[in-house]
């Protein structure tokens, strides 16, 4: 394939409230250790939209690309790249630089909603083969986030794990229970979501926190009283009372997300359940390059299906309605680009 000379991409709006397409220059030359990706497909976060809504916590450059998921193919290599090949299926990592560096693609420097992008070596990834450009596409945030939120290194079978909504970590984290034989409790607004989510798998259960706002203790009735080993809290601060009450003793709290906001009156008391049950809380931002090698790994030991995890593939063309979709909140799952 020749080198192209220029990109489409999408920006955000010097408002910052919408994002335009426009096309860009491509450098022509890779320094040693860089390469050229073709991106395949890109998957949708809730930050991508929440920048444009003024509910993400970090500032975030004008004008900037956003996304941070996608799989990509390899269409050039720097002079002294030797991890890759051309042809090789990708996907950027979300995190660090090669100097060590923390960034976040999409936000504080520029995203992958774009045709071509270039990447030093040391920033991607080889994503499973057997997974389709869209499923690969939810790897880099989604996955490595429950991945990682999940505590796999020391609970897996046997162990049980609570997640809320039904977004793309929270199912990301249910597949990955159901092949580590891990009990997964859903919870969210919608019996139909929930019907959805029971179909991922053996030991799949959901709490409908509209009409059973008292989850906390529903988690604690589906686990015979012993509370949940993991709490994947993508929800925030509003939640935390009722996260450590549907905690099993040594269990972990992974606070992932921000859906509730980042305001509140009265702090709740953390560390007297800290104390008593011996929980550990963590603040879960994505992973390390080698979290989502190891992510990958698993993924391909179990073959796991990630069908079900895309709800919806809007084309490139489409993103403004793939941001909107997103943020209506009818999803399951991934909102995916396909470019």
């Amino acid at each position: 394939m020749a080198f192209p000379t220029t990109t489409r991409a999408f920006r955000r709006t010097s408002d910052g409230k919408s994002i335009e397409l426009i096309a860009e220059p491509v450098p022509q030359t890779l320094q040693p250790t860089q390469v050229l990706l073709k991106i395949l497909a890109v998957s949708l976060n809730f930050r991508d939209v929440g920048m444009l809504h003024n509910r993400y916590p970090i500032p975030v450059i004008p004008h900037g690309i956003p996304c941070s998921d996608a799989s990509a193919t390899i269409i050039s290599v720097g002079s002294s790249v030797t991890e890759f090949a051309l042809g090789d299926f990708v996907a950027p990592t979300f995190r660090e630089t090669c100097s060590g560096e923390i960034r976040a693609f999409g936000g504080d420097v520029d995203g992958v909603l774009r045709e071509y992008a270039i990447f030093d070596q040391c920033d991607i990834t080889k994503i499973p083969a057997y997974l389709s450009s869209e499923e690969a596409s939810t790897i880099p945030c989604a996955g490595v986030t429950a991945w990682t939120a999940l505590d796999f290194d020391k609970k897996r079978q046997g162990a049980s794990a609570l997640v809320q909504g039904t977004g793309g970590v929270s199912i990301f984290a249910t597949l990955l229970c159901v092949a580590a034989g891990m009990a997964a409790i859903i919870t969210s607004s919608s019996d139909d979501k929930l019907k959805k989510c029971k179909e991922l798998g053996q030991g799949v259960q959901g709490i409908n926190y509209r009409t059973d706002p008292d989850w906390d203790e529903g988690a604690k009735k589906l686990t015979h009283g012993k509370g949940v080993d993991v709490v994947i809290n993508n929800v925030g601060i509003t939640s935390m009372e009722q996260c450590f009450n549907a905690l099993a003793r040594y269990g972990t709290i992974s606070l992932v997300g921000f859906l509730g906001g980042i305001e509140q009156t009265q702090m709740p008391d953390c560390f007297t359940p800290v104390l008593m049950k011996a929980a550990r809380v963590q603040g879960i931002f994505v992973g390390t390059r080698e979290d989502q090698q190891d992510l990958c790994t698993f993924l391909t030991e179990k073959r796991i299906d990630l069908k079900p995890l895309v709800d919806r593939v809007f084309r490139f063309e489409e993103s403004a309605d793939a941001f909107e979709y997103l943020y209506s909140g009818t999803h399951t799952g991934k909102v995916v680009i396909k470019i």
